[in-house]
């Protein structure tokens, strides 16, 4: 049995599915990393909603893909950049969502930490900034979930310079009722946030950075690097305080920099343990006993389809990870808030299929045949 798909030179080629899924095990919870996957939401497709309207969900879908990475033992970063933050889901749908999906976990016992940001302004001086980070803190906070401090494209356009950095996130974090997670966020995920931290040199931003972390290490469980470049993610977390953890967020880079060396190693908040999450969970329950090259024989060939789903423009990474979500069957259609579906080609989604599916990823290989095939006809590939 062979399905065809699009080769990405105008032709087509043949590919044999795989007939039979990995089979991940279930276990206890990790004892030697802490992992969270950054989740996506499911958008409505029966609303009558426009790329320019407000977010419709389905709420039932959505929170039911959350139990599934919980009852792998993953934690849920909600309300992040891959559940579509500025890019679909603004602030008083990522509100809801932060409230159901805190509730949820509060049911089930899942962990779950939340972001906060200044999405409910398009721009705004920096006591406005401040304003809008503290609501939404208040929002997070009341839910019972831990704070992720989100980078914020406001606070980037306010700032005259790293000392403005200082002075909010010290606000924030003076104000925080238990310790956070810092969220630097590269301009490959989105372009707003170039000279974060108030410079284009990244040594030098780091440098501000390292400061509001050493200003305030109480208030800091730890700080998540999403700048694809394992090289300056490791110096980071080198220079970090006693007992501030590394969340490594580099898609390019997870296997080694959560196996680590001798000198430490990165817990995980990453978008790519959305699709990943039972592979996931299995290879680091395996670097639970130590098995480091048990942990790497199992991640490491997911990152040649990590780094396909988050090329270029990497900010449309979240439209292979729902439709893969899709395939997999955990939701009935492929349709996305803003309509980010059209955000990737068909080319692009046939190898991510391919990819995915010698990973062993789809829980049903014939049920993710069978929507290929269907998403294929409606591109006018003919099986």
């Amino acid at each position: 049995m062979t399905i065809q798909l699009p080769d990405g030179n105008g032709g087509l080629r043949a590919y044999e599915p795989r007939q039979e899924p990995l089979a991940p095990r279930s276990g206890a919870p990790f004892s030697s990393r802490t992992v969270f996957s950054a989740a996506h939401v499911v958008a409505d497709p029966f609303a009558d909603a426009g790329p320019d309207s407000p977010a419709a969900v389905d709420w039932d879908a959505t929170l039911a893909f959350r139990r599934h990475l919980w009852a792998h033992g993953l934690g849920v970063a909600e309300a992040m950049d891959t559940a579509q933050r500025g890019m679909g889901l603004d602030w008083a749908g990522a509100a809801e969502l932060i409230r159901r999906s805190a509730a949820e976990a509060r049911a089930v016992g899942g962990r779950i930490a939340c972001g906060v940001g200044t999405d409910q302004l398009a721009a705004g001086s920096l006591a406005e900034v401040r304003a809008a980070y503290e609501e939404q803190l208040a929002v997070v906070e009341e839910s019972g979930a831990q704070a992720i401090l989100m980078a914020s494209r406001a606070l980037c356009a306010a700032a005259s310079g790293p000392e403005d950095y200082l002075e909010v996130y010290g606000h924030l974090l003076r104000q925080a009722a238990e310790p956070v997670i810092l969220h630097w966020l590269g301009p490959m995920f989105d372009p707003a946030l170039e000279g974060y931290w108030g410079s284009g040199d990244l040594d030098a931003a780091t440098g501000t950075f390292l400061e509001v972390i050493s200003a305030h290490p109480d208030k800091v469980d730890g700080i998540k690097v999403s700048l694809l470049d394992a090289r300056r993610e490791i110096d980071l977390r080198r220079r970090l305080p006693d007992g501030v953890r590394c969340y490594t967020g580099d898609d390019f880079n997870y296997p080694e920099l959560i196996a680590g060396d001798e000198q430490g190693f990165s817990h995980a908040l990453l978008g790519i343990f959305d699709p990943l999450g039972p592979l996931a969970a299995e290879a680091v329950r395996v670097l639970d006993t130590g098995d480091v090259a048990g942990f790497r024989e199992l991640l490491d060939p997911t990152v040649e389809l990590s780094r396909h789903l988050f090329q270029a423009p990497t900010r449309f990474y979240k439209t292979g990870v729902v439709f893969l979500a899709w395939l997999a069957g955990h939701q009935s259609h492929f349709t996305m808030v803003g309509g980010l579906q059209s955000a990737r080609s068909l080319p692009h989604f046939a190898r991510a299929y391919e990819l995915a599916d010698g990973l062993g990823l789809f829980p049903d290989p014939k049920l993710a045949e069978e929507r290929m095939k269907n998403l294929l006809s409606l591109y006018g590939v003919n099986q």
